[in-house]
């Protein structure tokens, strides 16, 4: 089968930081799906696994953590899907990624794509999509559906990248929460304000005093998007008594988290390959909730968030894409279709 992998971890402008090659095509056992992969998409940590390091692979490594495509054979433990249908899913970042004619995914984080969204619309959601919903409903535990009254509010750090796509939708259109996403160029700060957002501010400013002069001294919670060193200061300035901080994104230094103690105010952290790589009793919840962003786009509440599809699927597509989101200056998710 043609892959697109690697065996040194080099800088992205270099030829043989991603290359085409030929795998075997993998047998599916247990509870996996083997997929013929159509699309796929390109997120922050392939960038961050692909990022030069001294390591050396034996054999080539495919990386990549989000597709869409058609079950081609099923494991003798599979009950879910059959050959012939249509999922999508972001994978395990444990296993062999998605860069690949054929992929093997546990069938319970997979979800099942309704007929009427494209292969290459599905690609840009599960990873972002998924992320988003945990960070919300399961770490920040905002209730759905809304019932909290006056409306709550929530400041998103990094508004219009793909996250911040899925989850200022979310967050004002499910959860009913008054939306603060941060965005600082024009077209992202356009591009929040369609997808919802009730206000904008910039990250590259002060952000307690942006928030204090439209009207939000405190804000009930607070989602990490982008750089967590830079913005926990001031997370922890605005984050209301009681109200709760996610983030996403690692830290390289220690974190402050005293100030939080006098407001009761919570910490968590959203990770969504945690329930595969701890194969959690409750992974099935992950496939379950693709199937809900499916009827939701489906039905027009939610909106896909693919902002460019490059075509083929090979190396060279490949590395425009990781060189254009390592630059900062994507909106929403690139997405490649057909090998």
């Amino acid at each position: 089968m043609k892959a697109i992998a690697l065996t040194q971890y080099l800088s992205i402008s270099h030829p043989e930081s991603l290359f085409d090659t030929t795998l075997e095509r993998p047998v599916a056992v247990g509870r996996d799906l083997l997929v013929a992969i159509k699309a796929i998409a390109v997120n922050p940590v392939d960038t961050k696994v692909r990022a030069p390091k001294d390591t050396v692979e034996k054999t080539p490594r495919v990386l990549g953590w989000d597709a869409a495509g058609v079950v081609e054979a099923v494991g003798p433990e599979v009950t879910r899907f059959k050959p012939g249908d249509r999922v999508f899913y972001a994978g395990d970042i444990t296993r062999p990624g998605t860069n690949a004619e054929f992929h093997l995914v546990d069938e319970r984080i997979a979800g099942r794509l309704p007929d009427s969204i494209s292969f290459e619309t599905a690609a840009a959601l599960p990873l972002t999509a998924i992320t988003a919903w945990e960070a919300l409903f399961d770490r920040l535990r905002v209730p759905t559906p809304p019932h909290a009254l006056p409306r709550k509010s929530i400041l998103i750090i990094g508004g219009a990248g793909g996250v911040g796509s899925i989850a200022v939708q979310l967050a004002a259109r499910i959860a009913g929460l008054e939306v603060i996403a941060t965005a600082s160029r024009p077209e992202s700060i356009a591009w929040v304000k369609e997808l919802g957002a009730h206000h904008v501010v910039d990250h590259f400013g002060d952000l307690p005093a942006q928030l204090a002069g439209i009207g939000f001294p405190t804000v009930d919670y607070v989602l990490i998007l982008n750089d967590t060193d830079r913005h926990f200061p001031a997370a922890t300035a605005v984050i209301a008594p009681q109200g709760t901080i996610c983030t996403i994104v690692e830290n390289k230094h220690a974190l402050d988290v005293s100030p939080l103690k006098s407001k009761s105010a919570g910490f968590v952290w959203e990770f969504m390959f945690t329930r595969s790589m701890y194969q959690t009793e409750d992974m099935i919840e992950q496939g379950r909730l693709l199937e809900e962003i499916g009827r939701l786009v489906e039905s027009g509440q939610l909106r896909a968030t693919g902002s460019e599809v490059l075509s083929p699927i090979n190396a060279a597509n490949l590395r425009e894409a990781h060189a254009r989101l390592e630059a900062g200056h994507v909106i929403g998710k690139l997405v490649l279709k057909d090998f």
